[in-house]
C-alpha cells in the first residue's frame, strides 16, 4: 500500500525512518485562515499566474506571446495595490477570464491565478508543477469541499471569481479508497470551520466521520488494520483536529474537542485489544500537537491518559510490540512524559509535607503507565543484567540527553525517594498529633496516593545496585506512617505483594489487612448468599455436602446459616457454625487432623487419614470452611502446626519447624547431628536410611533413598539423613492432604494462585491471631467499656449487679456467657473493640422468672430487671452450665 508522501521525514532516534508529517509541519499546515475575505499582505507579494486555453505544456508557459509570468511567495493575504485591483475588476468584466486563489496547504502560501472559464483542471496542476515542483500526480485541488477532476473545465467545476482554492498532496492509488475518501469528508469540514463558515451540525458530522473510520477498519488482519490506521495520521488528521481545538471560535473549539476524545475512546472501545499498538502512534501524535500549543491543558492531559492507557495495556509485552508500532514510539518519545509528570508528583509531594495539596491520581496513574515500557527498554540495554551500578547524577531531569535512560531514572528515583520520606514523616507527625481518626484521612485525601508512588519506586529500586536498601531502609524508619497508609488505603483491586517482600516494614495489623485484602468482599444482600440448612447432629457430614459441592464462585459472596428445626439465623448463628464445624473436622476421631502433642491448640494432617476413602475430599473442603472462616473474620478456636503454616506457604521444613509437632523425632535428630563423630561413625545406633511407619496397627520399613535399608548413617551423610526423615515424615506423608487443603482454601480466594502468597505473607503468630483470636483471658473492664444499654443506664442497680457478677465468675464461665451472647468463643486479638459493633444489653419486659436471652447476631443479651443481685445470679448461672449444645437465641 502506498501512503501519501510528505516532504517532512522523521528520523527516529532507533534509525527507523518513517514517511510521516512533523508536528510541527502538520499544525503550520492548518495555520492560516482559508476566508474568502483575506487580509492585507504585510509580508511579501502575491504569485500572479496568467492561463490560456491553449497553454497546457511547461513549456508554453515560458514562452507564451503572454506577458511570462511572475511571482514571489506569500502568506495568507490578498493583495491591496491598485494594479491588481484592477487586474481584478477587468477579469470580472469578462465571462471568460477569472481570478482566483490557490492556497498551498504543506507551505502556507497563496498562489494568484488568472486563466480561462475553458482551462481545463490539467493545465493548471500543469503550472503548478512549474512553479512549485510538486509533481502533478501527487497535487489535487479542493474547491467547495470537493476534489476537481484533471478533464474537467473551470466552468464546469463553477470556480467563480475571487474563489479560494487548496491545493494539497494527492492521493495515490490506495487500497483503501473509502478510508482515504472518509479522512478527506472530515479534513474538508475541518477546513471550513477553519475558513470561519458555520456548518451545521459539524460535531455529529466529525463523530460520525470518526464512527465510519473505525466501524470500515478491518478487525481480523493486522497488515490490513495497521494500513488503515496509517491514514489517519498521512492525513494530517491529528493536526486538522487540533487546530480546529486551537481556533478561537468557541463552537470550534468544542467541536474539536469532543471530537479528539471520542477518538481517544474509540482506540481502546472499538478496536481489540492487540491492535492498541497501532492506535499508540497516533495518540502520541495528538500529545506532540497539544504539547506545543497549551499548558496543562485538560484535553491534553486526556490524551496522555488515554496514551498511557495503550502502553499499559502492553504490559510486559512492550519488548515484544509489533515494529510497525513499536518504531513510532521511540524511547526518546516516552522521556518528556516520565519528566513532565515525575516532575508533577515531585512538586505536588513537597506540596503535601506543608498540608497545602498533594498528588493527583491522575499523575499517579499516568506515571506508572509510562513508567513501564521505560524501565523495561532499560532492562534491554543492559542485557537484563541488574542491579545497575549508576556513577553520574543528574540534578536537572527535566531533558535527559540521548542514550542516559539509566541515569535519568535514577535520578527521578532519588528525588522521589526524598520527597517520599518527608510525607511520610509528616505522616507520622499528624497521626502522633491527632491520633489515626478518620478526621485525619479526610483532610489529607492525598494520602491515599503515597502507596502507589511507593510501588513505583519499589520496581526501580531493583534496577539500581544500593537502591533496593536504600528504599526500605526508608520504610523501616517510617514503619508506623506506612502501617495506617496500608490499613487506610490498601484495596482489594491493588496489586499489594510488594509490602510483604519485607515483613519488617509492616505489623500484625497492616499484614493482616492486606491478607484479607485477597479474599472476596462478604456480601450484605441474602439473596447472593450460599444457603445452608444443617442437622446439628449430623454437622460434619451435612456440612460437608454443602460447602464441598459447591461451585467455588458461590462461595464467594459468603453463607446463610440456618440449623433445622430453629428459629435463629443470621450472622450469630453462622459464627456458631463455624466454631461447631470446625471442632468437628479437626476432632482426632475423625482421623482428619492430628494434634501437637506439646500444644494441643495446634494441628496438622494425620499421615493415616486415608483410612477414609473420601479423606482427599474432606481436606478440600477443611480448607474451604478455614478460608471462609477467614473471610467471614470468625475466630474458630484452632491453629495450625508451625509445620503445616509452612507447607502451605510452599517453605522449606527445617528441623527447628519440627519442634513442636514432634518433640521426640526432634529430640533424636537433635542428638544424632550433635554426636561425636567417631561414636556416630562405630555404627553403635545401628541406624539406616530407613523410616518405620505405623499404620492401622501395621509397621513396615519405608527407604529414605533408593537402596537406603543397606547405606549406614555416619558423621559424613548424617545431616542428610535427618534431611530426608524430615521430609518423609512431614512432607512426603502429607503431600496429598497439605495439597487438597491448599487447593480448597485457594477456591475461596479472589484469586486462587495467590495461596502459596497468603501464608508467606503472614507469620505463623499471625495466622494464629486471626484464626484462633486472643489467647488472654477476657478482660472485664475492656468487656463494659464496649457494652452500651438500651432500656437501662450504666447507674441502674440491674448493670452494676451485672458487673459484679461478672467479674467473680471463672476464666470458663466468662467465655460460655460470651459465647451465649455472641456465639464468641474467642475474641479477636484486640479484644472487644475488634468486634464489629458494640455489645448491647436490653431491658425485656420478660417476668422475673424467666432466664435472659440473647440475639446473637446483633451482640445483644436481654433480660428484665431482676429484683435482687442474688435473682440475677441464680439465672445467669443456669446459662453458665447449661447452656452449651441448646440452640441461641432468635432472629
Amino acid at each position: 500500500m502506498s501512503l501519501l508522501q510528505s516532504s517532512a521525514v522523521d528520523q527516529l532516534p532507533n534509525g527507523h525512518d518513517h514517511q510521516r508529517l512533523s508536528s510541527k509541519r502538520k499544525f503550520d499546515d492548518f495555520a492560516f485562515s482559508f476566508d474568502d475575505d483575506l487580509k492585507d499582505d504585510d509580508e511579501g507579494s502575491l504569485v500572479p499566474l496568467r492561463m490560456r486555453k491553449d497553454d497546457h505544456t511547461h513549456h508554453a508557459l515560458h514562452h507564451s506571446s503572454e506577458a511570462p509570468a511572475s511571482y514571489s511567495s506569500v502568506d495568507d493575504s490578498r493583495p491591496s495595490s491598485s494594479s491588481d485591483a484592477a487586474s481584478s475588476s477587468s477579469a470580472a468584466s469578462s465571462s471568460s477570464r477569472l481570478q482566483f486563489f490557490v492556497r498551498m496547504i504543506s507551505e502556507g502560501k497563496t498562489i494568484v491565478v488568472q486563466a480561462n472559464s475553458e482551462d481545463t483542471v490539467k493545465s493548471l496542476h500543469e503550472r503548478i508543477q512549474v512553479m512549485t515542483g510538486i509533481p502533478v500526480i501527487e497535487q489535487r485541488l479542493i474547491y467547495g469541499g470537493k476534489q476537481l477532476q484533471w478533464e474537467q473545465s473551470l466552468a464546469d467545476c463553477a470556480i467563480q471569481n475571487d474563489a479560494g482554492l487548496q491545493l494539497v498532496g494527492r492521493m495515490r492509488s490506495t487500497d483503501n479508497p473509502h478510508t482515504w475518501q472518509v479522512m478527506d469528508d472530515m479534513i474538508s469540514l475541518i477546513c471550513r470551520l477553519c475558513r470561519g463558515e458555520v456548518v451545521p451540525s459539524s460535531t455529529k458530522r466529525i463523530k460520525d466521520c470518526l464512527i465510519n473510520f473505525f466501524t470500515i477498519t478491518p478487525k481480523d488482519n493486522e497488515d490490513s488494520a495497521l494500513a488503515h490506521l496509517q491514514i489517519f495520521m498521512a492525513s494530517s488528521a491529528p493536526a486538522a483536529l487540533v487546530m480546529l481545538y486551537m481556533s478561537p471560535i468557541n463552537s470550534n473549539k468544542q467541536c474539536a474537542d469532543a471530537s479528539i476524545r471520542h477518538f481517544l475512546t474509540s482506540c481502546r472501545s472499538a478496536l481489540s485489544k492487540h491492535f492498541h499498538s497501532y492506535c499508540a502512534p497516533i495518540v502520541l501524535e495528538f500529545c506532540k500537537l497539544l504539547r506545543t500549543v497549551v499548558n496543562e491543558d485538560n484535553l491534553y492531559e486526556s490524551c496522555r491518559s488515554a496514551l498511557g492507557a495503550l502502553l499499559e495495556s502492553f504490559g510486559t509485552s512492550w519488548c515484544l510490540m509489533l515494529p510497525e508500532a513499536k518504531g513510532l514510539i521511540a524511547l526518546q518519545d516516552i522521556f518528556p512524559f516520565v519528566s513532565e509528570l515525575a516532575g508533577n508528583l515531585s512538586r505536588d509531594l513537597e506540596s503535601s509535607v506543608d498540608s497545602i495539596g498533594g498528588p493527583l491520581s491522575s499523575d499517579v496513574r499516568d506515571f506508572t503507565a509510562f513508567l513501564n515500557p521505560l524501565k523495561l527498554t532499560i532492562l534491554e540495554r543492559v542485557g537484563y543484567q541488574i542491579p545497575i551500578s549508576v556513577q553520574w547524577q543528574k540534578e536537572d531531569h527535566s531533558s535527559p540527553p540521548s542514550g542516559e535512560p539509566v541515569e535519568f531514572l535514577h535520578a527521578i528515583f532519588n528525588d522521589l525517594l526524598a520527597k517520599m520520606e518527608r510525607c511520610l514523616i509528616r505522616v507520622g507527625e499528624s497521626l502522633a498529633a491527632r491520633g489515626s481518626s478518620e478526621d485525619v484521612f479526610l483532610h489529607t485525601e492525598w494520602w491515599s496516593q503515597y502507596l502507589a508512588i511507593l510501588k513505583e519506586l519499589n520496581a526501580i529500586s531493583k534496577l539500581y545496585v544500593g537502591a533496593d536498601e536504600k528504599f526500605w531502609m526508608v520504610l523501616r524508619n517510617c514503619k508506623s506512617s506506612l502501617c495506617a497508609l496500608i490499613i487506610r488505603f490498601a484495596k482489594r483491586n491493588d496489586d499489594n505483594r510488594w509490602l510483604l517482600e519485607h515483613k519488617d516494614v509492616t505489623d500484625f495489623e497492616s499484614r493482616r489487612h492486606l491478607a484479607m485484602m485477597m479474599f472476596p468482599e462478604v456480601k450484605e444482600d441474602y439473596e447472593e448468599l450460599h444457603e445452608m440448612l444443617i442437622d446439628r447432629s449430623q454437622i460434619l457430614s451435612e456440612s460437608f455436602e454443602y460447602i464441598a459441592r459447591a461451585d467455588p464462585e458461590s462461595l464467594h459472596a459468603g453463607l446463610f446459616m440456618e440449623f433445622k428445626n430453629e428459629e435463629a439465623t443470621g450472622p450469630g448463628v453462622l459464627r456458631e457454625w463455624f466454631f461447631l464445624v470446625c471442632q468437628a473436622i479437626f476432632n482426632p476421631e475423625n482421623a482428619l487432623f492430628v494434634p501437637c502433642s506439646n500444644d494441643r491448640r495446634r494441628f496438622f494432617p494425620n499421615p493415616a487419614s486415608r483410612v477414609d476413602p473420601l479423606h482427599l475430599e474432606y481436606f478440600r473442603f477443611a480448607g474451604r470452611v478455614i478460608a471462609l472462616a477467614l473471610m467471614h473474620k470468625v475466630q474458630v478456636g484452632v491453629v495450625f502446626d508451625r509445620v503445616f503454616f509452612r507447607q502451605l506457604a510452599g517453605l522449606h521444613i527445617s528441623l527447628e519447624d519440627i519442634r513442636e509437632a514432634d518433640p521426640c523425632l526432634y529430640s533424636s535428630c537433635k542428638k544424632i547431628l550433635e554426636m561425636d563423630a567417631e561414636f556416630i561413625d562405630s555404627d553403635v545406633l545401628g541406624l539406616t536410611f530407613v523410616r518405620e511407619v505405623e499404620e492401622l496397627g501395621s509397621r513396615r520399613l519405608v527407604e529414605l533413598r533408593d537402596g537406603g535399608k543397606n547405606i549406614v548413617v555416619n558423621s559424613k551423610n548424617r545431616q542428610e539423613y535427618v534431611n530426608l526423615l524430615i521430609r518423609d515424615r512431614f512432607v512426603t506423608s502429607t503431600s496429598e492432604q497439605v495439597d487438597h487443603f491448599s487447593q480448597g482454601f485457594g477456591h475461596i480466594l479472589s484469586n486462587s494462585r495467590l495461596q502459596k502468597f497468603f501464608f508467606q505473607s503472614l507469620e505463623l503468630e499471625d495466622f494464629d491471631w486471626m484464626l484462633y483470636g486472643s489467647e488472654s483471658p477476657i478482660c472485664v473492664e475492656d468487656w463494659k467499656a464496649h457494652t452500651e444499654y438500651n432500656g437501662y443506664t450504666e447507674n441502674d442497680p440491674q448493670i452494676t449487679w451485672f458487673w459484679e457478677i461478672i467479674r467473680e465468675m471463672s476464666a470458663e464461665e466468662r467465655n460460655t456467657l460470651l459465647f451465649f451472647w455472641t456465639s464468641l468463643k474467642h475474641l479477636p486479638v484486640e479484644g472487644f473493640r475488634g468486634l464489629a459493633s458494640p455489645l448491647y444489653i436490653y431491658k425485656s419486659s420478660e417476668p422475673h422468672g424467666r432466664l435472659p436471652s440473647s440475639h446473637t447476631c446483633f451482640y445483644r443479651l436481654c433480660f428484665p430487671p431482676y429484683p435482687s443481685k442474688a435473682e440475677m445470679q441464680k439465672r445467669l448461672i443456669v446459662i453458665t452450665q447449661e447452656h452449651v449444645g441448646c440452640s441461641f437465641g432468635t432472629w
